[in-house]
């Protein structure tokens, strides 16, 4: 769909669209504040299904909603993060060992992600959805693997895995790093705290990555910046800007057990959409 086609499309169509939109962007700013996952697992799956609406072609739309993604992570996880430090719930110490891997991590799923066929992106997004689901919702309550988080190497390879992962799925690092930290006997407020900055890790580089790997291609939607989209983002930053705040504030008031059997039902439905698509 060209711009003009835009500007002369049906409004109750295009108010459709943008309401739509701003509701994604709610949902994924609450989730950002209670989960710590940086509203992408909201994001990705509605841009990817909405965008077929306006002529989004098949082959970049994928690409598009984890660059469009991306990039509202960055408002999110600033304002959900400076929420949880206000409550105590961000461990600046843990933030700064972790953040180096994850970093290394974001670069090389950038890399290898803004040039992966976009039916490889909604598998990834998909079966690491559903693995993180059956993770949190089959783990016996009060199971660990460890008493504390590893230090070493393997501290680092979990900050790769973060990293990588998310940025290829177009998502804040809470979906991976929540449960990892909660399997390491960690209090999952402070783990949710802790990811919401490490979305902010992993949004703004990997947001630029996607726009550089998509700049110039003829086949995007009209306002676009490579693979992300400003009118997406214009419409979804502000709801998320004003819900993450309210999701913080329910994160320290919810039980950690509802908290935990909550999140792992929304990925387990956002993983069988996810795979509904491909077939």
């Amino acid at each position: 769909m060209t711009l003009d086609a835009l500007l002369h499309a049906d409004p109750f169509f295009l108010a459709a669209f943008a309401a739509a939109l701003l509701a994604t962007g709610a949902v994924a700013g609450t989730l950002a504040g209670l989960l710590g996952v940086g509203g992408g697992i909201v994001i990705v799956p509605v841009l990817f299904n909405l965008f077929p609406l306006i002529g989004i072609p098949e082959d970049v739309r994928m690409h598009v909603a984890v660059g469009t993604s991306l990039a509202t992570i960055i408002p999110t996880s600033i304002i959900s993060a400076r929420a949880h430090y206000r409550r105590g719930g961000l461990d600046t110490a843990l933030f700064r060992r972790l953040m180096p891997a994850v970093l290394v991590g974001v670069l090389i799923g950038s890399w290898l992600g803004s040039g992966a066929k976009g039916e490889v992106l909604t598998l990834i997004f998909g079966v690491v959805a559903l693995l993180v689901a059956a993770n949190m919702a089959l783990r016996p309550e009060g199971m660990t693997l460890g008493a504390s988080l590893p230090g070493g190497i393997l501290r680092h390879l979990i900050g790769l895995v973060i990293g990588g992962f998310s940025v290829v799925m177009g998502i804040g690092g809470g979906t991976l790093s929540v449960p990892i930290l909660t399997a390491f006997n960690y209090p999952i407020r402070r783990a949710v705290g802790t990811a919401s900055a490490l979305g902010l890790v992993i949004g703004l580089p990997g947001a630029i990555a996607f726009i550089l790997a998509g700049y110039g291609r003829p086949d995007l939607p009209p306002a676009s910046l490579g693979y992300a989209n400003l009118l997406g983002f214009a419409l979804i930053v502000p709801a998320t800007m004003l819900t993450a705040p309210l999701g913080a504030r329910l994160a320290h008031t919810i039980s950690p057990v509802w908290l935990r059997r909550a999140f792992a039902l929304f990925l387990f439905l956002t993983a069988a959409r996810m795979f509904y698509s491909l077939s």
